[in-house]
């Protein structure tokens, strides 16, 4: 995974209310060997007709979502059946940050350990940044993970809460194996002193 510090980027605007994992990543398309090939089908029923041509109209195929990083939710976003494979297509797309009034727990907890940082902002912030980003749609957004903010054009700044080890892990690039794994020399150490103890 690339580590997530601070980040500038275009928003893509999908703000509908409860779009489960099925919506983000149909079922059909969970038999896939490399998780590259999930963000071709991220929101495919939506983004594709039902014979595979692009629908012009929905946002993904627009061009302002080509290289974006924020996609700007509704509420309930990753709600329905739990699937890893949901923050995969996402993150296989480009997406490092969901902005949404609230999350599936599930998808929540997969995201976190996918790359993907999961934002929630009350409803309040949420309507303002809504009309920012009607106001300004190709405006850039600033993330900077570590001060936990997230700034939007016009002097909007959002402060966000995460747990200390989800943030150590975005801003590392790694996940939970390969995060006990940085401490192995010292998990080697423990374990020939450890075993010289119980020698003697």
């Amino acid at each position: 995974m690339q580590p997530l510090t601070k980040l500038n980027s275009r928003v893509v605007p999908l703000p509908l209310n409860d779009i489960d994992t099925d919506q983000i990543i149909p079922a059909r398309f969970l038999k896939v060997i490399d998780k590259a090939d999930l963000a071709t089908n991220l929101f495919a029923d939506w983004r594709y007709t039902a014979d595979g041509r692009p629908r012009p109209d929905f946002i993904l195929n627009q061009p302002q979502s080509r290289g974006a990083h924020i996609l700007f939710a509704g509420d309930n976003f990753g709600c329905g059946s739990s699937r890893e494979h949901a923050p995969w297509a996402l993150t296989g797309f480009g997406f490092r940050v969901v902005v949404a009034t609230s999350f599936g727990d599930i998808f929540r907890n997969n995201a976190l350990k996918n790359g993907l940082l999961p934002l929630k902002v009350d409803a309040d912030t949420h309507s303002s940044m809504r009309e920012i980003l009607e106001e300004n749609p190709n405006a850039e957004w600033s993330l900077d993970l570590d001060a936990q903010c997230l700034s939007v054009p016009g002097g909007l700044e959002v402060a966000f809460e995460i747990d200390p080890f989800s943030k150590t892990c975005l801003m590392q690039g790694t996940d939970e194996l390969g995060y006990l794994l940085s401490f192995m020399d010292a998990i080697l150490a423990y374990e020939q002193a450890h075993g010289k103890q119980v020698e003697a």
